[in-house]
């Protein structure tokens, strides 16, 4: 799939369109998901049918007083963010990170971004399917920290929910918006980025960083496919670090030649 637009204007397409493209159209990356579907998909398939069938009626009826018919929308809503706080806590606690570090490394080897990785970890020299070349990490390899303040804030901010029509939408944003930056934690891990220089990036790019996390987290919202989601998600996370990487090398190359040319213009 080209990706012909600018990647600090489209985030929201790396986690929606080009992750899950590419996951699917590159088959170097689908053992990395097969060797945790059938734990994905039984736990979390029991984690929402265990939610939905004992929590969505009363949560329903609670929100009906404030929001009448359109409880069934919202309670749903508030059910799947239920599931996917706990389906989050318990996969990328204790089961997904590795191969989601897995995944965007394997992602950036592909996309010529090799360079990039061996900061952190052995790749050998064979050329072919880039998994398989992915070896050992020499430093700590973490795609997203696990955040307890996260987790709660989700918590916290469920209630939005409850705001008739603008409550599921305003959760989402804020939501995304914590979110977002930690999809490319890895990445500043690989930069080697001190805490300053974290949120300074953060910063430059806090709009982009939210509809990259809003859009993740509603595909993660869909059962059962949350964690394969979160999966395609981290191939996306490194699409658009290879897209800024790549237009960030063109710019410092553009600075050269401008630097050369004006040298050789002073020069008698």
């Amino acid at each position: 799939m080209s990706r012909l637009l600018d990647p600090s204007r489209a985030a929201w397409l790396y986690p929606f369109g080009y992750g899950i493209y590419y996951f699917a159209s590159n088959r170097f990356l689908w053992p990395l998901f097969k060797a945790r579907l059938v734990p994905i998909v039984l736990l979390s398939s029991f984690i929402y049918f265990i939610l939905f069938f004992f929590t969505y009626l009363p949560q329903v009826a609670f929100l009906a007083i404030f929001q009448g018919s359109s409880a069934w929308v919202s309670g749903a809503f508030l059910v799947l963010g239920e599931g996917a706080a706990i389906v989050a806590a318990l996969f990328e606690a204790f089961f997904v990170d590795e191969t989601l570090v897995d995944i965007f490394d394997a992602v950036l080897v592909n996309e010529g971004q090799e360079e990039l990785v061996t900061t952190s970890r052995v790749i050998y020299p064979e050329p072919g399917n880039p998994a398989k070349r992915l070896g050992t990490p020499t430093t700590s390899a973490v795609y997203s920290p696990f955040s307890l303040r996260q987790i709660v804030e989700f918590i916290i901010l469920l209630p939005l929910i409850f705001i008739p029509v603008a409550g599921t939408p305003m959760f989402l944003l804020l939501t995304g918006y914590r979110a977002g930056p930690f999809h490319h934690w890895r990445y500043f891990h690989l930069l080697d980025m001190t805490k300053q220089q974290r949120k300074e990036s953060i910063s430059r790019r806090q709009l982009q960083y939210t509809t990259f996390g809003t859009v993740a987290l509603i595909l993660q919202l869909i059962p059962p496919f949350s964690m394969l989601f979160l999966m395609t998600t981290a191939a996306g996370s490194a699409l658009w670090v290879t897209d800024i990487e790549r237009k960030r090398r063109a710019i410092n190359q553009q600075s050269s030649r401008l630097g050369e040319q004006y040298r050789d213009d002073i020069m008698p």
